[in-house]
């Protein structure tokens, strides 16, 4: 599991591999990576938008940006949480990805918190030791 905490609003990722999605052999591997996003300030929050960072081993970089996650724009009162999974394709066995989320207070005010950075692991991946 990986985990960051951004103005009390901590968001923890914890991927996995999707063999039965994956196609190696046509360079196609998918994974799942599930989200929990928790209000641990006073104040409410809502997550208006997100930006993720995903680079395959290749170095090849993708940039998504969207409004909310899943169709929604979730509200989190203080002490509340928000999961969700989603997922990504890649070329390659193994990547990274990197982002975060805009969110905006019941004053209007807005800034971005962190996802942490991850690790894309497929077992078609030759582990080497550096």
């Amino acid at each position: 599991m990986y985990t960051a905490l951004t103005n009390a609003i901590r968001v923890s990722v914890e991927p996995s591999y999707l063999e039965d999605q994956s196609e190696p052999d046509e360079s196609h591997f998918v994974w799942a990576y599930h989200i929990t996003i928790e209000n641990l300030g006073a104040e409410t929050v809502q997550l208006r938008s997100r930006y993720w960072r995903i680079t395959n081993a290749s170095g090849q970089v993708q940039e998504v940006r969207g409004a909310g996650v899943v169709g929604e724009q979730p509200i989190l009162e203080p002490g509340e949480s928000f999961e969700y999974t989603s997922g990504t394709p890649l070329s390659t066995a193994s990547g990274i990805m990197v982002g975060s989320y805009r969110m905006e207070t019941a004053d209007g005010d807005e800034f971005d918190i962190a996802i942490p950075a991850f690790s894309l692991d497929s077992p078609h991946e030759a582990r080497r030791l550096h």
